[in-house]
């Protein structure tokens, strides 16, 4: 891990475009300015540990239905199509 020192107002750059600056500092906490493209994904980590908890989630219910597709389409065959 780099650890850098800054003050407000100063920035570090991450590859070619993300920046981020420090915006203030009051107390124990730090305000940060992220500026980056709109296709890089800026998320707090515990923001982005939900994100991958429900997408874990939604894709074991996606598992589950397929599992049950076939199984409703043959029941169907057998009722007359209902």
């Amino acid at each position: 891990m780099l650890v850098l020192t800054r003050r407000t107002n100063q920035s570090i750059v991450i590859g070619p475009d993300v920046t981020i600056t420090v915006v203030e500092i009051r107390g124990e906490q730090v305000r940060l300015g992220i500026s980056a493209p709109k296709h890089v994904s800026v998320h707090r980590e515990e923001v982005l540990e939900q994100i991958r908890d429900q997408n874990r989630q939604a894709a074991d219910l996606a598992g589950t239905d397929t599992v049950l597709l076939p199984r409703r389409a043959a029941d169907g065959a057998r009722n007359g199509g209902r």
